[in-house]
């Protein structure tokens, strides 16, 4: 972390500006990490650094398996990837998907020389997506040949991690232009949950789950399989007397047998579970290829051309437990016959027998209904002798888990041309081109057309009723390889002047700067799942419709910067104001505007003041557009599931009218999973976010104490017409029809109503919750920079006896981070210093990382402190600890410590341990019924986890872990 320098006389650009200036400060709040940084962490891969940063909460990592995809994006204030903009060198980068973000492993980290972290609003800059601030990588050129590697493991001796790079970068033409390229190669290998302690069991503590207290819990979908009876095709039918599969008269999720050891012997089922932690990944694993160059070159006297091109090659698997399949499937008795004991194939038979009466009663009683009159239409049940209609839960272990395979290949390329036109003006031009194309392939789906092929006797029959049932031929039958395909493209065209007003200047001040400019951007993506995928034949990974939408904007902008005041005793005053038109091809944006204005302020040159107001737009993504409708599985509440509703008589009242049998509101049984199946997609109507953002902060840098600078930014970031998921998602949707809105003719409840069978929300037809334009989000808080370096009288490889101790700070307090899900709604997500299923990934009030390092000529010792205060649950209404669960996760801190030696000025090497005192989740001790005994540290979460019994973005799940490097340059 550290402040650029410019010599005299040198005007430089700014992230956050198109206009060079002398001074390096802006009236927006710029956060500086240089590449000591990552050198000093042992960092490879960018999102290590860039996530132990305040201003960000952790988003995709390499530990993020379930939810998970193969990328690291980053996330300012917590407000989402999608409105982080990412710049290389100040400009546009590739992104990687439909949704428009950027996958931080395509940036070359060996090259950094720095990362400028801009808060606020952004777009009358750089255009769309900054509504939450920028982060602009600086790429450095190279003079020589720069060879290098790194390794890494942890204590365990696992989780390796290794790369090699080099880059070899020259001038030519009589020193007219200089040239790098670059290369490297990283191979990170994988770690399973169950290669550790605290991940090996999925726990859970609520009752509505497996519950209580703390236990060993999973999913209720077992590999010898499940049978529910929710009455039949029809749904008219109960349970006749002398099954196990419940009491006379029962039906329902509340229902069902399990198989044990002996195959097809099944028995009543009792909370039984299935473990899928210890085959999910704890490091997804990865390769990486990337190419790449950067070279200009002067053509004329003040006229250079320019080009950048990268290419990447990188390939990441993920791996999740075997196929779960669940569903309502049609059983043909003679068909599974030979598969079951007679005594409990008897008792299907008492079921199919009991549903033959039932149907006949049921058309005799509807009998005299006119099917001609609405309101009282009656479509007599039609028997099926020998079929009986099951809700089946069988986890298919016998194809081993499901795999996939992401590789994508990326390619960017600039050229431009930049130089002066008078000795006050200059000029830059440049086109952009980026195409990602994203391939993979699943394995371990069933079909489950064939799967009930295998069940009705349309087909050979299959055997689900044990473990390990199913033979080679069985599992060929039903097994599907699918794959899909995305490509996303981006060009941009952009040219700007920017420079003074000749000598134009009020007073003595420096002269007026400006940039004015036009730029005209186009993105394109797609996403083309193979027929099985678009069908829906898929279980295993989440089926979804292909995604295929462009658009265009045409852009003009311009920027002041006005010196107004200059004064001998070091007093300043200077305005800045910035405004852009982005006119879209999309009907329902049209024409924007946005624009920003700050002012800076020094009384005397130690101290100045800063204010800046930003408006900022984010236009939505293709796949926020055009993208196809799909299945998706979030973990939510359902409040018909909930026993504190059983006697609630409004909450009753809308249950059974949106589905739920009655008397049945408040049976945990309702919801088989945490995880809920829902239909998400685009939607053309989609319109503009808009962003208000202030800051107001200062800068001291005292003259009385050589070395020293702070900063202190107060940030307030307000976004409008947020898009997100019909109702703020399935959960907010169940909360918003039964417990805020109660009115079953409300968009809410009709979301819900229709998609539940037997009171359940299931797979059969699951609710539609499509991208809206119905959200708000604030962000507010205080960020903190303070760096300080001086000499000390002491040195053990220096002549002169001195050596250099410096102290970097950055820290923030987040005041508020909220989210209104459905603006006009008192509801209100209030997430910081919480955590949990609403606000997923904690956001603690104070974020801070500090480096203390000394350098004694050839040797660095450095040492980083990493703090996240406490964070509370998010559910007010559910008491962890009554469950031996968490409620507040206790402040945590880690300690990081690296040793760097020069040999020379061509050989550097560099050792280090990251998390020192090696912090973890602890390691639960179970009793024989799987009970954790006693309470582990509060990094041990149950049902209010993200996965791996934890949130391993945000706290570390490697442990104590080393890393050798080594650079040579020649």
């Amino acid at each position: 972390m550290a402040d650029p320098a410019v010599t005299e006389g040198e005007r430089i650009v700014v992230t956050g500006s198109r206009i060079a200036r002398q001074n390096v400060d802006t009236a927006a709040p710029v956060a500086v990490v240089d590449s000591e940084e990552f050198s000093l962490s042992g960092t490879v891969n960018i999102e290590n650094v860039i996530n132990t940063l305040p201003q960000v909460v952790p988003g995709f990592t390499s530990n993020s398996n379930n939810p998970g995809n193969g990328t690291a994006t980053v996330d300012l204030r917590g407000l989402g990837a999608a409105r982080t903009m990412v710049l290389v060198n100040g400009r546009r980068w590739m992104f990687y998907d439909t949704a428009q973000q950027v996958d931080l492993n395509t940036i070359p980290q060996f090259l950094l020389e720095t990362v400028d972290v801009v808060t606020g609003g952004a777009s009358a800059v750089y255009g769309s997506d900054a509504l939450a601030g920028v982060v602009n990588f600086n790429l450095r050129h190279v003079d020589g040949v720069e060879l290098g590697g790194q390794y890494s493991i942890t204590d365990e001796w696992d989780a390796d991690r290794y790369q090699v790079h080099g880059a070899i970068g020259t001038e030519f033409g009589d020193g007219r232009g200089r040239a790098t390229v670059y290369a490297e190669y990283f191979n990170r290998e994988s770690l399973f949950q169950g290669e550790r302690g605290f991940s090996e069991f999925a726990l859970s503590e609520l009752p509505a789950n497996f519950g209580p207290p703390l236990q060993q819990g999973g999913s209720s979908t077992l590999p010898s399989g499940v049978l529910r009876y929710l009455g039949g095709a029809s749904g008219t039918a109960t349970l006749p007397a002398g099954t196990e599969f419940g009491n006379a008269g029962a039906v329902g999720f509340g229902t069902g047998v399990v198989f044990d050891d002996v195959a097809g012997d099944f028995r009543r089922r009792a909370g039984d579970a299935y473990n899928y932690a210890p085959v999910n990944y704890l490091q997804v694993p990865q390769e990486r290829y990337l190419l790449g160059g950067m070279a200009e070159y002067e053509i004329a006297d003040g006229h250079e051309v320019y080009t950048e091109v990268s290419f990447v090659n990188n390939r990441v698997a993920g791996e999740l437990a075997s196929t779960p399949v669940t569903g309502n499937f049609n059983v043909n008795l003679a068909a599974v016959q030979p598969f079951l004991i007679a005594g409990d194939f008897a008792q299907l038979q008492s079921i199919d027998a009991n549903e033959t009466v039932a149907n006949a009663a049921f058309n005799a009683a509807m009998a005299d209904q006119d099917p001609d009159t609405p309101g009282v239409q009656f479509t007599p049940v039609t028997d099926d002798p020998g079929v009986v209609n099951f809700f089946v839960q069988r986890r298919v272990t016998e194809t081993g888990a499901r795999n996939s395979l992401d590789e994508r290949n990326a390619f960017r390329v600039v050229g431009g041309i930049r130089g002066d036109i008078t000795d006050y003006i200059n000029y830059d031009a440049y086109y952009m081109y980026a195409r990602t194309r994203n391939s993979q392939i699943q394995a371990g789906n069933i079909s489950r057309s064939a799967f009930q092929a295998g069940l009705d006797g349309s087909a050979p029959a299959i055997n689900i009723f044990g473990a390990d049932t199913l033979t080679p031929t069985m599992v060929n039958q039903i097994s599907i390889l699918a794959q899909n395909s995305d490509i996303s493209e981006l060009s941009v065209a952009t040219g700007f002047l920017s420079g003074t007003f000749g000598d134009a200047a009020i007073g003595n001040a420096a002269p007026i700067g400006f940039a004015l400019g036009a730029e005209y951007r186009k993105v394109s993506s797609q996403f083309v799942p193979d027929t099985a995928l678009s069908s829906g034949d898929v279980i295993g990974f989440n089926a979804g419709q292909s995604t295929q939408g462009s658009y265009d904007v045409k852009e003009f902008f311009g920027e002041l910067d006005i010196p107004i005041l200059d004064t001998d005793s070091g007093m300043t005053l200077d305005i800045n104001l910035a405004g852009r038109y982005s006119d879209y091809s999309l009907e329902a944006i049209g024409g924007v505007w946005t624009y920003a204005g700050g002012i800076e302020f020094a009384p005397i040159p130690d101290v100045k003041f800063r204010a800046q107001y930003q408006r900022a737009v984010r236009a939505p993504n293709v796949g926020e557009l055009f993208g196809g409708r799909a299945i998706g599985f979030p973990t939510v509440s359902d409040p018909c599931a909930d026993a504190n509703n059983v006697n609630d008589a409004t909450i009753i009242a809308l249950c059974e009218g949106t589905g739920v049998p009655v008397g049945s509101t408040g049976d945990p049984d309702l919801q088989p999973n945490a995880q809920t199946p829902a239909i998400f997609g685009g939607n053309g109507n989609l319109f503009e976010e808009t962003s208000d953002s202030w800051t107001v902060g200062v800068v001291i840098q005292p003259t009385s104490v050589p070395g020293l600078s702070l900063t202190v930014d107060y940030f307030n970031i307000e976004i409008e017409n947020a898009i997100a998921n019909f109702g703020g998602g399935l959960n907010n949707t169940l909360n918003l029809c039964y417990n805020v809105v109660q009115d079953l003719s409300s968009i809410y409840c009709q979301a819900i109503n229709g998609s539940r069978v037997n009171g359940a929300i299931t797979t059969a037809n699951p609710p539609l919750i499509i991208s809206s334009n119905v959200a708000a989000l604030q962000v507010s808080g205080i960020d903190l920079q303070l760096n300080y370096s001086t000499d000390v009288p002491f040195s053990l490889f220096t002549s002169n006896g001195a050596s250099d101790l410096s102290f970097a700070f950055l820290g923030t307090w987040t005041e508020t981070n909220d989210t209104f899900p459905v603006a006009g709604f008192d509801t209100v997500i209030e997430c910081a210093g919480r955590f949990g299923t609403t606000c997923n990934n904690p956001t603690p009030s104070f974020k801070w990382t500090n480096r203390l390092s000394w350098v004694d000529g050839p040797m660095t010792v450095s040492t980083r402190w990493r703090h996240l205060s406490a964070v509370d649950d998010d559910d007010d209404n559910t008491d962890y600890t009554a469950f031996n669960g968490i409620e507040r996760i206790k402040a945590y801190d880690l300690i990081d410590l690296t040793l760097s030696y020069d040999f020379n000025e061509a050989l550097t090497f560099s050792v280090g341990v990251n998390n020192l005192f090696d912090t973890l989740p602890d390691t639960p001790t179970f009793d024989a019924n799987g009970v954790v005994q006693g309470r582990p540290n509060s990094l041990l979460l149950g049902d209010n986890q993200e996965q791996a019994n934890t949130y391993p973005s945000t706290y570390d799940v490697l442990g104590r872990d080393f890393f050798a490097s080594v650079l040579v340059r020649f």
